[in-house]
């Protein structure tokens, strides 16, 4: 394990992105959104990837954007999709890169993060129904992570210090 970085991996509605973006304050790192990151690579926006190349396309895309922005780099915060762990040379790429943290949190945090966001294309419109089938499909795909922690009922912040704190007994 290092810490070269620090990559965050859960399901959609964990805090990824939000969390990404204190450790990287805090750690004077840069910050990577990997769905950011694709989106420009393939001037398109993930619904539309989906919807006009397929999921098949858009999961080659993801670990595209894994190689040019982990491979070789140090000093990010990278927030991947909740689907990036899928593929087992993404995870290779992650653990071989950095420190790999799982957040999780409860279906019905998730829910209420995520029934409302017209940019998640797995959800299909129904979060309802969607959100807990994924996440039993789901449910051994972040456990390949260094570190676990569930983001529910806590602030970004306390979730951003705990992960900078393991990071730091990282580097001494």
């Amino acid at each position: 394990m290092n810490a070269r970085n620090v990559v965050l991996v859960g399901f959609m509605g964990t805090g990824k992105s939000t969390v990404a973006s204190l450790i990287a304050e805090r750690l004077g790192w840069s910050k990577v959104d990997l769905d950011t990151s694709i989106e420009t690579a393939e001037r398109a926006t993930i619904p539309q990837l989906f919807a006009g190349q397929g999921e098949p396309y858009f999961r080659q895309a993801e670990t595209n954007a894994l190689i040019r922005e982990l491979e070789g780099r140090e000093g990010q915060v990278v927030a991947t999709g909740g689907g990036a762990v899928l593929a087992e040379q993404n995870r290779a790429i992650m653990l071989g890169n950095g420190l790999v943290v799982a957040l999780t949190a409860s279906v019905e945090t998730i829910l209420e993060r995520v029934q409302n966001d017209p940019n998640r294309p797995l959800l299909k419109g129904n979060a309802a129904a969607s959100v807990p089938e994924l996440l039993e499909k789901r449910k051994t795909a972040y456990d390949f992570a260094h570190l676990r922690i569930d983001t529910t009922g806590r602030t970004p912040e306390s979730i951003a210090d705990e992960i900078v704190g393991h990071v730091r007994k990282l580097l001494v």
